[in-house]
């Protein structure tokens, strides 16, 4: 479970940190001159290419320093270069932002760090990095390895099992970012568990303490085995969580509570729940004094706690439960057996439909959407956007003479819409703004996200090479001016935390 969302959680505040020069540190600064030659010592290195008045870099640096102290006695190196100094190397690898963490499995063999940046994350992703694919296991190292991190899974097999062994070691190399893998051929040890081969038992630091597969050995299958015994029965969502629950493919309800207390109650009240809906909904608790702003997003009131919601995270779709309801496993039972159902209507943050249409640029609120977006008949490019956006201040007279030039010969084939993302619900997966997207005519399942610069010229290009009509027209005659970057986008967590005084998923 890892990647992100559209309305992504805020970063908690930054820490107060300890400069190097006052303290002794087991992350190693390299420069330009000493970097190949350590890479090319050290079998397995973590890099954080940083810029010293990087608010994030500052928020790392202390998490960092943790884990380079855990992972030290494991011979794993954590290292750092600052790019403010060294832009040669930094440029050499690519460094686009900060902080930029690499794994070098030498001088030719480095992958993108996409592990959470906490201390204990860093050292169990760097742990599974430094360990094979799937740890062979006897007597001696198997009661060991069933507690080296969160969640651990081990296969009882017959080593003459060749196509359950190679099921397994293929899943190991696609999820060994996320877990540990280990196996055992010794049937005593299969015995000992109570498993009879070939079986895979999930150990895990909470919940039930294991979850056991024991069906035939079938890829998907036990990927989803893994996915569902591995998230808690009643989790908490927060920066570390958010975008796992996001990215889980099954519907979220949430638990808003303000102090940790009303929040052990209510989550262990709907325990009986999760068990029912286990791997068809995700429960999980939230912190209704640092992230009670999310609640707007899933349509409840942000002053009035507890709460409940479900959110279908795949089609963005939020069920709100009423919020003069109490909160007990009855209540909730029955509002989320009418969700599993389809008896309830998602609620829908909108802005009223507009009564007339002013403007060559469509304006879709959340109960239009379906029905200009989703037109079956024609070529829709929208819009998401903010409106304390910069970047989309700036796009918008250009949007705005894109539009004006279908105006008349496709009129009835091509629609320029745009949708204020922040005030309006779409089922769309929003990480920045602005966000452009097509969908074509007939093929409104497969929208195409727009990646260009952001020019007139270049947008009637994407609509042509993508829509259903290939419409083409010609961009007027203007000055000349310098295009928006395509990277430009403003993510929704940076620019509200400069209005707000809260964190926001």
């Amino acid at each position: 479970m890892r990647s992100a969302r559209n309305i992504a959680l805020g970063l908690l505040a930054a820490v107060a940190v300890v400069s190097a020069a006052d303290a002794p540190s087991d992350v190693v600064q390299l420069k330009k001159d000493t970097f190949d030659a350590f890479i090319k010592e050290n079998s397995l290195v973590l890099a954080e290419f940083f810029a010293p008045w990087c608010g994030h870099c500052k928020a790392l640096a202390p998490e960092y320093e943790e884990a380079a102290t855990t992972l030290k006695e494991k011979d794993i190196k954590l290292v750092k270069v600052d790019c403010t100094e060294e832009q040669d190397l930094c440029q050499t690898y690519g460094v686009e932002g900060y902080p930029t963490l690499k794994i070098f499995r030498g001088p030719d063999n480095i992958t993108p760090y996409s592990g959470q940046r906490k201390s204990a994350a860093i050292t169990s992703y760097m742990i599974k990095q430094s360990l094979p694919a799937v740890s062979e296991l006897n007597a001696e190292t198997l009661e060991e390895f069933k507690t080296a991190d969160k969640v651990v899974l081990v296969a009882y097999t017959d080593a003459s099992d060749k196509a359950s062994n190679e099921v397994y070691s293929a899943i190991a190399e696609k999820l060994r970012d996320n877990y540990l893998f280990g196996a055992t051929n010794d049937a005593a040890l299969a015995e000992a568990e109570g498993v009879t081969a070939p079986a895979i038992v999930l150990y895990k630091s909470f919940d039930e303490g294991k979850a056991v597969f024991s069906d035939k050995f079938d890829e998907e299958a036990i990927v989803s085995f893994t996915k569902t015994a591995s998230t808690p029965l009643v989790g908490e969502v927060g920066p570390e969580t958010y975008s796992d629950y996001m990215s889980a493919g099954i519907p979220l309800a949430y638990i808003f509570a303000e102090t940790p207390e009303e929040r052990k109650e209510l989550g262990d009240a709907l325990k009986p729940l999760a068990e029912k809906y286990r791997g068809k909904i995700n429960f999980a608790t939230i912190d209704a004094k640092a992230f009670g702003a999310h609640a707007g997003n899933l349509n409840l009131p942000t002053d009035k706690f507890p709460s409940f919601a479900i959110q279908e995270t795949v089609k963005n779709q939020k069920f709100p439960f009423d919020i003069e309801k109490e909160i007990t496993v009855e209540t909730i039972g029955s509002f989320v057996e009418d969700f599993s159902a389809g008896k309830i209507e998602p609620g829908v943050k909108s802005e009223p439909i507009p009564e007339t249409q002013e403007g060559p640029v469509t304006v879709v609120v959340g109960k239009s959407y379906e029905d200009i977006v989703l037109d079956d008949t024609k070529d829709v490019l929208i819009e998401f956007y903010a409106p304390w956006c910069g970047h989309c201040k700036a796009l918008a007279p250009k949007y705005e003479e894109l539009a004006a030039l279908y105006g008349d010969e496709y009129k009835d084939k091509v629609v320029i819409a745009k949708v204020d993302a922040t005030a309006n619900d779409v089922p769309d997966e929003i990480r920045g703004f602005p966000t452009i997207k097509l969908y074509p005519a007939g093929a409104k399942s497969e929208p195409v996200t727009y990646s260009g610069s952001r020019t007139v010229e270049d947008l009637i290009k994407f609509v042509k090479e993508n829509g259903k009509y290939k419409a083409e027209v010609v961009e007027k005659a203007a000055e000349e001016e310098t295009p928006i970057a395509p990277a430009a986008t403003e993510t929704a967590s940076s620019e509200a935390a400069k209005e707000t005084e809260h964190d926001e998923l």
